[in-house]
This record gives C-alpha cells, structure tokens and sequence, in this order.
C-alpha cells in the first residue's frame, strides 16, 4: 500500500516490518518522531529511556538475547552512547541490532553540527544513510538482515531534511517478531581483554567480507545507486545532498553511496574512471572525500562547498556551473527582507519567572539543554554557559571548586526534570561527595518540553501513556546526599518568592536544590480553561510598563502605554500580576 511518510515514521514502519521486538530510546530532534510512531504498533515493546546510553544498553540486551532492537537518538546522542556502541561492535549481534542516529545541518534544534559518520569509521560499523522516505523503509527493514548476516550492529544516519520530510513510502506487510535461541557464549559477549584481542581480528575481517560482498553487486541491495548520463561530470554524494543534486545537476552522473562506511574503493574506482570531472558533493565534514583521495582517485569536493550548514541545489549549481537556478517562491534568498523574530518563551511558561528572579539576584547562571535555554535571550539574559545535557551541575561545581567555594555564592546551575533524570544525577552526586557548595535550581515542568512533550521517569506516564511509577526529584535528591532541609520547592511564577529562597539557599555551606515546579503552558495540567486569562484595570494602571517588560507573548503594549491582554494566548499563569506594584492586573479563576 502506498502511503505519504515522514521519513522518521518510514525508519518506523520499516522496523516494524522488520518484524522489530524493542525499542528504547531517549527523544531529540530531529530523531524523536522514530520511537513515537514505533509506539502505535501495540505489539512493539517501546519505551522512553532516561538517556541514549541507557536506551543503547537495553537494545544490545535484547540482541543478544535473540530479538531484533533498535534505539534511536540525535548526533549529540551518539556521544551519550559511544561507549556501549564501540563495544558492541566487538561482541556482534543474535537478534538484529539497529542504531538510529539524526545529524542536524544547520543546528535547526541542535547546539553543534557535529557529523556521525566519523563514528562508523570510529567504531567499525557498517553505517546505512538514506535520502528520501522510501529508503528510509527499506533501508531501515534490511539493516536487520544485514545485521544478523555479518554478525554486526548496523547504523542508520539521518538528517534533519530526510527526518522531516515526506514522500511516497510502499508498504508492505510485517514479519513476525521472531526470538532467537540464546546460547551462552562468553567469548562472544565478555569483553575481557582476552577475549577482546581475538574479537578485533573478526571485526577487520567483517570489514572485509562486507566490502567483498558490496564489490561483487554493488547494486544488489539496493544501497547504492549509479546513474550513469552525461560523463563529462560524474558527482558522488549521499543522504539529502543525493536531492539537491538532482534538482541542480539533472544531466551529471551520480553515484549515491547508501552504505557510507565501509566504502567499496572498486566501486568508487569504477565510476571515477567513467567520468572526466569527479566532484564529491557531502553535507558537515569531507568524509567521503577524504576516503576517497586516500585511494589514489583524484577528486574535488571542499574546494568548492563549505563545512558548515546545510547545502541547496542553488548553492551546488552556481559552484559547478556558474549558473544560478531561476528563483523560486520556496528559495529564503529569493524572499523580501522581513523583520527578524527572535525566539520567546510561551505564554504561561513556568521557566520565566524563576529567570527574571536570577537576573535580579545578578547571579551567575550554569545552563542546560531544554527550552530554558532561551533564559539566555530577553528579557531575562541571566544565562552564562550552555554545553550538554547535565554539564550545569558539574560546570557549577566546577565554578565553585575553581574559586574555593567563593563563587557558589554567586552561582547557581540550572537544569530541567528530564535532563536532570537524564545526566544530571551522576554530576549532582559528585558535587555532594566531593564538598561542593553549589545551588542546584531543577525546572520540574512535569514533561520533556524542547523535543515535543514526551514522557520521563518523573512524570507518572510511560511512552504510551500508561501509568508508570514517578521518581520523586525531592526524594532522589535527598538519597544521593542533599540535606532534607536544604531541598526547596517553588513556583516559578511567584517570580519573588523565588528571588527569596535561592537568596537563602546561596547562602548555605552545603549543597542545595531548589524545585520549581509547575507543569508546562502547553499541556493539559499547565494549561488554562479557555476564555480564562489575566484581566487589566485601567483605573488602578499606572502605566510603567513593568508588564511588558517581561516580553510575555499574550500582553502588548498599546499606543497609550497600556496593557493589552490576548485572551486566546493568555494562560492565566499570574506571571504580569505578580510583576504589577500597583494593583491593575488580576488573575481571574478557573
């Protein structure tokens, strides 16, 4: 049956035909759609894991056992897991084992633009990388048998166009989900050095026997694709740059390698030597090129293209013909300037207030990864560092081990619940073994807000929305050694009351963790009844523009320097009211 994907939801069903047994996962954009939509097949086992290494390890289990997994993440993921993905490379597979991996040309959700395909090579496994929906399926559906024939984890590498894109996918029907026999073998899977050295030898010689087999049908499987026209250009490339080469270079000869590691230098070979002029045409780092000039064959590539960003078929077009495509009412470049509009935190965010109360206390801010990144932005412009999921706890133990204990006066760090449950654990039980005296600030929204409202081991729901036990953060804190009397909770919108208690909290000689806690604008707990929203008297408004300030998105200012409220907007949180001296603005009940 033919049907329009997304492409994250094609690698879905194309696990699912795979007949798939688990998958676990940690969500990140743009890889997050994968395990949500493997989530609606009932007879899947699915979850949310606290992070990729997690996820990563519950696959392998389930491989090795006998079934067939997958975990999926983003590039940043991929450093979460590489330990376990390194040496699952050793052990091999029973069952069919999947890493899903979504790189992010142009940082569109990402904090940098790193490219996985240096971890194929890294780790010594095979990576597949499709460019459009279809391939995603089927792709997806063979890594399995490609897995189990070669003994070896396989990686499929996305990008945020081929995630987020949509084409025509055909469907076919499910395998069942078979469970392997286990044996127990321990020079397979116990990763002694003993055992180790011997396994290094198979997994060169796996290399080998892949390479082989591609060199003899190179088209076989269907993963790479040779379109021989006109041989004056012949361009090699992969994933969505296949595309922009299409639409640019409608007469070159192509070569779209689908399996990027290992490469076939045969098969490279054979279509440089039926072309005039070689160009490799890749998206981040020259992976390809590189390889392939270190098989003697003469090509150009970042000569002629950037490192950074994503590629268009304007840009490949004007490099290698000096022609410019016609404009078209999709090119950004062809569109008339327009105002910039920086990013804002939603109306009723329960993170605003906590960080105007931070840029009050003129502290300085150890940041994470979430959508309270944006304190960085106006109007509250108090954070300091953003890194990696869980580094502001260590980076605020850091800071107050850099100053002996002086700048934990002056310093909090500040992560949400789910990157706290994710990699903030470890660091805050480091910072309370070795002395540190750093406050702690955990923004409870009661869901995973930056990635599209998932699910998290503290907020009572498993992936399917099923009643899950909930890890209470206050209980947790206290149990890696924060002292019960030095564990506060607070709303976020009572924006000084805030302002009071991390006062309080900065003074202490121990670790702290404050909790502000209130559930997220845009979810059903957080969000108000329609037509409830803040309310303005005029009489009492002195117009000093203290509301506005506060950039909330559902209260402007009008030409009279008053407040308008936007009740579609409006989320009746309190924030403009607690913000107001004077009286004029009211929080209407529920």
């Amino acid at each position: 049956m033919k049907k329009i994907m997304l492409g994250n939801e094609a690698v879905a069903r194309g696990a699912y035909e795979a007949g798939i047994k688990f998958v676990s996962s940690y969500p990140g954009t743009p890889s997050t759609e994968i395990t949500e939509e493997i989530a609606k097949y009932p007879e899947v086992a699915c979850e949310w894991a606290p992070n990729e290494k997690c996820g990563a390890e519950a696959a392998i289990g389930c491989s090795v056992r006998g079934g067939r997994a997958m975990t999926c993440m983003k590039h940043v993921g991929m450093n979460v897991c590489a330990d376990p993905l390194f040496t699952a490379s050793y052990t091999g597979v029973n069952g069919g084992l999947v890493f899903c991996v979504a790189d992010d040309p142009g940082m569109h959700s990402s904090q940098n633009e790193q490219d996985s395909r240096n971890y194929a090579r890294a780790s010594k496994v095979p990576m597949f990388e499709p460019s459009d929906s279809e391939e995603c399926r089927t792709f997806t559906k063979y890594a399995f048998e490609f897995s189990e024939k070669y003994d070896t984890p396989v990686i499929i590498r996305l990008h945020t166009r081929v995630s987020h894109s949509r084409s025509v996918v055909d469907t076919a029907e499910p395998e069942p989900a078979v469970v392997k026999d286990y044996v127990k073998d321990p020079v397979k899977y116990v990763m002694m050095p003993a055992y180790a050295i011997g396994k290094h030898v198979v997994v060169e010689e796996r290399t080998e026997k892949i390479i082989a087999d591609v060199e003899a049908d190179p088209e076989g499987a269907g993963l790479h694709k040779i379109e021989m026209r006109s041989t004056s250009l012949g361009i090699i490339t992969d994933g969505a740059a296949y595309q922009y080469v299409r639409d640019a270079l409608p007469d070159a000869s192509v070569l779209k390698l689908g399996l990027v590691w290992p490469l076939s230098s045969k098969v490279i070979k054979d279509f440089a030597a039926r072309v005039d002029r070689l160009v490799v045409v890749e998206e981040l780092d020259p992976f390809l090129e590189t390889e392939i000039k270190a098989m003697g064959v003469e090509c150009e590539g970042k000569d002629l293209f950037t490192l950074q960003g994503e590629y268009t078929a304007r840009l490949i077009k004007e490099k290698l013909t000096q022609e410019a495509l016609p404009e078209s009412a999709f090119d950004v470049a062809a569109l008339p300037s327009i105002p910039g509009r920086p990013p804002v935190l939603c109306a009723g965010c329960p993170h605003k207030g906590l960080f105007l109360a931070l840029k009050r206390l003129k502290v300085s801010v150890t940041g994470d990864i979430g959508c309270y990144t944006l304190g960085a932005l106006p109007p509250m412009q108090a954070v300091d560092t953003v890194v990696c999921m869980g580094a502001s706890v260590g980076m605020a133990h850091g800071f107050d081990k850099a100053t002996d204990h002086e700048a934990s006066k002056n310093t909090v760090g500040v992560i949400g619940d789910s990157t706290f449950l994710h990699s903030g654990v470890t660091n805050l039980m480091n910072a309370v073994y070795n002395d540190s005296r750093i406050t702690l600030i955990i923004l409870d929204n009661s869901i995973t807000g930056m990635t599209g409202h998932q699910q998290n081991p503290s907020t009572g729901k498993n992936i399917r929305l099923e009643a899950a036990p909930a890890v209470s953060l206050e209980r947790l804190c206290e149990s890696l050694g924060v002292r019960p009397e030095a564990i506060r909770v607070v709303d976020p919108v009572d924006t000084f009351e805030c302002e009071k208690v991390i006062r309080e909290e900065l003074d202490r000689d121990v670790v702290s963790v404050v909790i502000a806690r209130r559930p997220c604008a845009l979810i059903p707990t957080g969000r108000a009844k329609k037509g409830v929203e803040a309310v303005v008297d005029y009489d009492k408004c002195k117009k000093c523009g203290a509301c506005g300030r506060i950039m909330c998105p559902a209260l402007i200012i009008d030409e009279n320097g008053f407040p308008v409220i936007d009740a579609e907007s409006c989320n009746n949180c309190g924030l403009c009211v607690n913000m107001c001296r004077f009286g004029a603005l009211s929080k209407t009940e529920e």
